[in-house]
């Protein structure tokens, strides 16, 4: 799947695992979300293939080097100023030399550890999903790749 073809827009996510923990980052003040917590990632550009694009992200956002791997869910999201799919990719990193850009913090939490209330509305579900806690009216897709 590449950016826009179905017409939907796609905006991805990295989940990035070490010794138990997960990569989160604050949206910075003055930005779309600041505040809030979320699995960092970004908007596709036009026909841009989603690992790449997550890999761009990541690169330009946190100064990092990272290498999408497995597909881990789709959240289709609804809000009143704007519709999309977060399609949402195991990752690893391929540096720790953080540079950030949109975010003032990064940690690494359990996923017991994470507080879904403080986590962009997005990312709420893959809160619930890697916490085992996903339920169906999350309309998470987990099966194979991205439509």
């Amino acid at each position: 799947m590449k950016a826009q073809e179905s017409g939907k827009k796609v905006v991805t996510a990295a989940v990035v695992e070490r010794d138990g923990k997960v990569l989160v980052a604050r949206r910075k003040a003055g930005l779309v979300a600041a505040g809030l917590w979320e699995f960092p990632g970004g908007k596709l550009e036009e026909g841009e293939d989603p690992r790449r694009g997550l890999e761009r992200e990541l690169s330009e956002e946190l100064g990092v080097g990272a290498r999408a791997g497995q597909h881990l869910c789709t959240v289709p999201f609804s809000g009143p100023l704007k519709s999309f799919e977060l399609v949402v990719y195991r990752t690893e990193l391929l540096s720790d030399d953080f540079r950030m850009t949109d975010h003032d913090e990064i940690r690494w939490l359990a996923p017991a550890e994470m507080d879904e209330g403080v986590f962009s509305k997005p990312d709420r579900p893959v809160v619930r999903l890697l916490a085992g806690r996903g339920e169906p009216e999350d309309g998470l897709r987990t099966e194979g790749e991205p439509e």
